[in-house]
């Protein structure tokens, strides 16, 4: 299928949504994507969305947020298999909320991550897109931060990555997805923090264990530092990770037991850590998109809905998992409901309308629901019994399946050494590989890891862990503030096995489906080679048939698609009648009918049937007296305001030759002779008349109050009281309108020279670009004699925010630049977002400014020779000189109050005894890792982290960008842990190199990676 024959769909699906809302009164519309995997579901969700926007776009960003979601799930919860190279491994509903035609916010439901991929992937298949992205994008100095290394060092990514191009992919996605997070509102800490996670996880698939002479476990040499790397990128002690994933501890009964693991125990205990981590960052993104983008309206406003449901396909691999049991039996579900709705529900009700039909037969698969979900000897039952017994193995399960089901015409039993079982699903045979089902429904963690993490000073890491998992496997973050809670809450909700909570998350999905109004979307996929332009006729026919497809397009020809009632259709169409108060019964819609030449439908007793073409003849009817509304409309207004154009000119003229003769009169009065007047006596000494604050008459200018001299020039001092205030005065109201007004805009300068004013300044000084607090017309007057692609920012009179004034080829155009929560700048209608308005202008130098691409070449500048030409932009501007002479003499004089980040990096990097009030709150594994530095500097030598930090301090001036983005920026909590366990890492491989080159039996030793740094 093409690309364009696929919009076009998606674009009339989006109208059929559209209508629902708008022209129906439905509250919840809910589009449906279905077919198998690789077949193009995600792709036309992402058009269906993007079209739905263009349609409601309002004048707020949040269309831009809700775009952004895709890309940044998709590298999260997308990875590459054998069928498709961008699957989605797990399923999400998009519930958008409108009001008033224009979208209020959203929610994403996300339905059974696939997190058993994070630790394993089969042949021809990858990890998740973002460990990729991530490795491919980041900056090596970022990569030094986080502790990565060459990507074919990591045994979860199989030693795979991929060619130049494929990597230059992988930077560009990674660009989206940190372009996403910005635009959604992810804080930068927030952002660090989940890519220290992430760079955590990977570190701990390279721990590797041996047993020792004492049976104890104990962590190979050469992944020694991968052990110090992990708990430095997860924020907890070395010793205790090491303890969680060699033994268990359990109390019973007030007393301390602790079990030893073996090597196979300690390796699951790993690879469930990385699982459930990567498994809870990810809910937890899903969980701060609903936060953010969560609609900003009164409880009491009625919003209506649309839902878009894009879940994965139904997946038949050489070996199937619990994951794809999982994945079939939502596929099983949803194609029950469509053969209920589209089969079931509609030719019931058309016998209950008293409608002639020919009953058409389908294929039903509620006998492979019952076989899954019946109560209490269903698969997953079976499953969720199995997995309360601690001894129950993989081969107890699947023989207790065999032996309830060996007779259901849907089952067949596997003879297999192997724990083997086949289910006959509506689109063909799947055989399961039980091996791993009981681990992966309990879905469990050491306790003791539980603890260590919730107490980690990574603040992420531990709101993760402290979180509540809801029935449905939602999770629902909180801050861990008693300990004792948190245990609570997570054993409460550990009963809940991975089946049972899927299990119920389909309920809940269910019911908001049947409450919907459903439009069905089915992807066909062409071919199993994935390739472009060509189509295997065998695979089309048979997804068609399996589908239900060719039994719904008969009853798509034969039956009645649209199906309104009687006040819908009047509510509707009434305006073909042309009779105004038309009662909403059932005798107005037939005399509507009979005035159209429509035929084919048919009238039920509560409701109209019509065939899918019948909504397309009414609707070119209505466009027809919408032209002539608008050809009438023409005409009355064209002769209504002649007459009053006719009227002013008469006017025009009697003012003219009023104002002809004033100036006779005058004329003759000047010719007649002057005589001096008379002095008449005073009677009485004239008294001062008070100052009135407004001008009485409009056109007169105010003037300026004088400034006292002992308060300092500020950039918004001058502010002129403009005529649109003076009119305002003279209005009715208009007092109270300008005193808001006037407000706002104080309110504005506020806010500027508190939050923004030393965000602009760069050297002691203004951009050239920026013109401070000025008027749309002040803008436009300065644009006049300027070429095309001049511009100027300001700052905004009547919101928190600023207006670039753009010179185009015919007239100026102003974009609003709207502050995200997360301090980032953003041009209003774009899916691009900044850190700071130096940047914004750089980027958009390059980039044209959607929709007429147009490019920042030349900026306004100022009317004058010397630095600013406004007094209201120099009073900050001496504030900047002032603040940075106080900051540097500050800094020389040993007086500076740090902030809150510099402290940080201060209990990071001082050695200890340099600071005894830091070093009397620092914890005691911050005290432990200066020490391990301390000892590995005095051995190895290498510069020192708290040198090198004095050292950048010195010379750092308050107009330096960046430095002091080197000051605000985020760390991971425990950085200097991870720098040398990298370095230890480092050592370790350079060792084995060495072993392997002085080896007879290897010829050629590892080459360096690009990545290494030698220190100094």
């Amino acid at each position: 299928m093409t690309t364009d024959s696929r919009s076009n769909m998606i674009e009339a699906l989006r109208l059929n949504n559209w209508t629902d809302l708008q022209c129906f009164g439905h509250r919840q519309a809910s589009p449906r994507h279905r077919g198998e995997s690789g077949a193009g579901k995600t792709e036309s969700t992402k058009l269906l969305l993007r079209q739905i926007m263009e349609l409601c776009r309002a004048n707020s960003q949040l269309e831009q947020q809700i775009l952004q979601v895709n890309p940044l799930l998709e590298a999260f919860g997308n990875a590459q298999t054998v069928m498709n190279d961008n699957s989605s491994r797990f399923g999400k509903y998009i519930q958008l909320r409108f009001h008033n035609s224009s979208v209020k916010g959203a929610k994403i439901n996300e339905y059974l991550l696939e997190k058993s991929r994070v630790v394993h992937q089969d042949e021809g298949e990858r990890n998740f897109h973002i460990f990729y992205c991530m490795l491919a994008g980041i900056s090596p100095d970022d990569k030094d931060m986080y502790g990565l290394l060459d990507p074919t060092q990591y045994r979860y990514l199989n030693g795979r990555y991929g060619s130049e191009d494929i990597v230059r992919k992988w930077g560009e996605k990674y660009s989206e997805v940190c372009n996403a997070m910005d635009m959604v509102g992810f804080q930068e800490q927030e952002k660090v923090d989940m890519m220290t996670i992430l760079a955590g996880i990977l570190s701990l698939g390279n721990i590797m264990f041996e047993p020792t002479e004492t049976d104890v476990l104990r962590v190979t040499g050469k992944s020694m530092g991968w052990l110090k790397a992990t708990a430095g990128q997860f924020g907890v002690q070395e010793e205790e990770l090491l303890r969680s994933l060699t033994c268990t501890l359990s109390v019973t009964r007030g007393e301390a037991i602790r079990r030893l693991h073996n090597q196979q125990q300690a390796e699951d205990a790993r690879d469930s850590i990385a699982k459930v981590a990567y498994g809870r960052v990810f809910g937890w993104i899903v969980s701060k998109v609903n936060e953010l983008l969560a609609p900003n309206v009164d409880f009491d406003v009625e919003l209506n809905e649309i839902g878009i449901l894009d879940i994965f396909g139904f997946e038949n691999f050489a070996v199937n998992r619990f994951e794809q049991l999982c994945i079939n039996l939502a596929n099983e579900q949803l194609q029950y409901f469509f053969n209920h709705h589209i089969f079931l529900m509609e030719q019931n009700e058309y016998k209950e309308e008293g409608i002639e039909w020919e009953t058409i037969s389908f294929k039903d698969n509620k006998p492979i629901l019952d076989l899954i979900l019946t109560k209490p000897i269903g698969i997953l039952s079976l499953l969720d019994e199995q997995s309360a017994f601690p001894q129950a193995s993989d081969r107890d399960f699947v023989d207790k399946l065999n032996s309830k089901f060996k007779s259901s015409p849907h089952y067949e039993v596997v003879r297999s050494h192997s724990p083997l079982f086949t289910v006959v699903h509506y689109a063909g045979k799947v055989q399961y590989n039980g091996g791993g089902f009981l681990e992966m429904n309990r879905d469990t963690i050491p306790a003791s890891i539980r603890d260590l993490f919730i107490n980690s000073v990574t603040p992420l890491l531990s709101v993760l862990f402290a979180a509540t998992i809801s029935r449905t496997g939602t999770l629902m973050p909180r801050k861990a503030t008693v300990m004792k809670k948190a245990d609570d809450n997570f054993n409460s909700t550990r009963k809940q096995s991975v089946g049972a909570q899927f299990k119920h998350s389909l309920a809940v999905l269910m019911e908001k489906m049947f409450v919907a109004s459903p439009h069905f979307v089915r992807c066909i996929k062409p071919n199993g080679n994935k390739l472009p332009d060509q189509v295997d006729n065998k695979r089309v026919m048979d997804q068609l048939r399996y589908n239900g497809l060719l039994e719904t397009i008969r009853i798509r020809r034969d039956g009645f698609s649209w199906r309104p009632s009687f006040k819908e259709f009047a509510q509707r169409y009434n305006i073909l009648l042309i009779k105004p108060d038309l009662p909403l019964t059932k005798e107005s819609c037939l005399s509507i009918l009979n005035t159209t030449e429509i035929h084919g439908w048919k009238c039920g007793s509560s409701r109209l049937f019509f065939k899918y073409w019948h909504q397309e003849e009414l609707s070119r009817l209505l466009e027809r007296l919408g032209k002539a509304a608008l050809v009438i409309q023409k005409n009355y207004l064209s002769l209504r305001y002649r007459r009053k154009y006719l009227s002013l000119l008469l006017e025009v003229s009697r003012q003219r030759q009023a104002q002809r003769e004033r100036e006779e009169e005058l004329e003759e009065e000047n010719k007649r002779p002057v005589s001096p007047p008379v002095p008449l006596p005073r009677r009485k000494k004239p008294q001062p008349r008070p100052r009135s604050i407004m001008p009485t008459a409009a056109h007169l200018a105010p003037v300026p109050r004088p400034r006292n001299k002992q308060f300092e020039a500020t950039p918004f001092d001058n502010l002129e009281v403009h005529s649109e205030l003076a009119e305002l005065m003279g209005q009715v109201g208009g007092e109270e309108r300008a005193r808001k007004r006037s407000k706002k805009r104080r309110d504005n300068i506020r806010w500027f020279k508190e939050t923004q004013a030393r965000k602009v300044v760069r050297n002691g000084a203004f951009p050239c670009w920026f013109h401070g607090m000025i008027t749309r017309r002040q803008a436009e007057d300065l644009m006049t004699d300027k070429p095309v692609g001049c511009f100027l920012i300001r700052v905004g009179q009547s919101r928190e925010g600023y207006t670039l004034t753009y010179k185009g080829e015919n007239r100026c155009r102003h974009y609003m630049i709207e502050m995200q929560s997360n301090g980032k700048y953003v041009i209003l209608g774009e899916d691009k977002a900044h850190p700071s308005l130096p940047d914004l202008v750089q980027h958009h130098s390059r980039v044209g400014i959607k929709p007429f691409n147009e490019l920042l070449t030349t900026s306004c500048g100022q009317t004058c020779d010397h630095n600013t030409d406004y007094e209201d932009l120099k009073g900050l501007d001496h504030l900047a000189v002032a603040d940075r002479r106080s900051t540097v003499s500050g800094e020389e004089e040993g007086e500076s109050s740090p902030d809150q980040v510099h402290l940080e990096f201060q209990r990071l990097f001082l050695p200890p005894g340099q600071n005894p009030d830091l070093e009397a709150q620092r914890p005691p594994v911050l005290r432990r890792i200066s020490d391990r530095r301390l000892r590995a500097e005095a051995e190895g030598g290498g510069e020192s982290l708290g040198g090198r930090l004095r050292d950048g301090e010195r010379g750092r001036a308050w107009g330096d960008e960046g430095e002091r983005d080197h000051k605000s920026r985020p760390f991971p909590r425990l950085y200097p842990s991870i720098r040398l366990a990298m370095r230890e890492i480092q050592q370790i491989q350079q060792h084995f190199s060495d072993v392997q080159d002085q080896s007879p039996a290897v010829s050629h030793s590892t080459p360096k990676p690009s990545w290494r740094r030698t220190d100094s």
